[in-house]
């Protein structure tokens, strides 16, 4: 997320309670997760094992809870929980704002784009030109949306990320990391019904020109789907996952988070992507494997009872 105007370190020292520690002068131009963040962006780290990734990130402020040699031209917050210094910054720069309206004032809509009955559009959405939005289709804030997308019934897009912090000495452990990111829809995408897109915690959910999206698809915050992709019914990918330009996944496909599969891969139905892959291959199976390769396998698998019987019998 960007702020809408630059913010000091003083600030926000002085509203998170943190110490300041480092270049004092300049300023923060935006918050993200670690692996979007750009110059002038704030993030935060508060386990050892992420200290060295997130101090030589692209992030020019750092909130983290020891305090450690700070690199140069960067600044560092210096606080106990740096978590909860991180989500009062995005609750105070993107808090909650009811709509009075099942499609808001700040909405911007193209056009030629036609809206069915039944559609929530939040505030400041913004729909491109000649789109179909379908009957109860979902629409919550800050979504960007292209030209030419068609949207089917009953898909919600820019709810939260499912990205919780475990405190295990507390009653209720789980608290909840505030989404202060956005979903992109770029042209010509179409989008199946009951369909649930992720906005990102902080950085976009982004679905790339001229993607297809069948029925009931979960794709997670963060999540980049590339161009001319074509996902069926019932893929579930999880959070900051990568696809490149021309993937095909099939029906009921899992993906697990924080990986990338490479362009033109095509991944058969029922088959769980646990890791990177390759683009320009055939996947299929759980964990995957190149299809030929676990279908070798599968048939082996099959002769086992027959092969343990020539052997019982010798």
């Amino acid at each position: 997320m960007k702020f809408e105007h630059p913010v000091s370190i003083q600030w926000l020292a002085d509203f998170t309670g943190a110490e300041a520690v480092g270049n004092l002068e300049q300023q923060a131009t935006g918050i993200n997760e670690i692996h979007k963040v750009t110059p002038g962006d704030i993030s935060f780290v508060d386990a050892e094992k992420y200290y060295n990734k997130c101090l030589h990130s692209a992030a020019t402020i750092i909130i983290i809870n020891k305090m450690v040699e700070c690199p140069e031209g960067k600044t560092l917050l210096v606080i106990a929980d740096p978590f909860t210094a991180y989500i009062k910054i995005v609750k105070h720069f993107r808090s909650f704002e009811p709509c009075t309206a099942m499609i808001s004032d700040t909405a911007v809509v193209g056009n030629g784009t036609c809206i069915q009955p039944g559609v929530f559009i939040g505030n400041h959405v913004s729909i491109g030109e000649n789109c179909i939005i379908h009957a109860n289709v979902t629409i919550n804030d800050h979504i960007i949306i292209g030209n030419n997308v068609i949207i089917h019934s009953g898909t919600v897009l820019g709810s939260d990320a499912f990205y919780f912090k475990r405190r295990k000495e507390r009653d209720v452990q789980y608290e909840k990391m505030d989404s202060c990111g956005r979903v992109i829809v770029e042209d010509d995408v179409e989008i199946g019904a009951c369909c649930a897109i992720d906005r990102g915690v902080s950085g976009d959910t982004i679905i790339g020109r001229g993607t297809k999206l069948d029925n009931q698809i979960h794709i997670g915050h963060g999540v980049v789907l590339g161009k001319n992709c074509l996902i069926a019914a019932q893929v579930a990918i999880a959070g900051k996952t990568i696809l490149e330009d021309e993937v095909i996944l099939w029906g009921q496909v899992g993906v697990n988070k924080d990986l990338t599969v490479g362009k033109g891969a095509v991944v058969y139905a029922q088959s769980g992507v646990a890791s990177s892959i390759e683009g320009g291959k055939v996947y299929f199976g759980s964990p995957v494997g190149e299809a030929k390769a676990k279908m070798r396998e599968m048939g082996w698998i099959r002769r086992i009872p027959e092969m343990w019987e020539k052997l019982s019998a010798k």
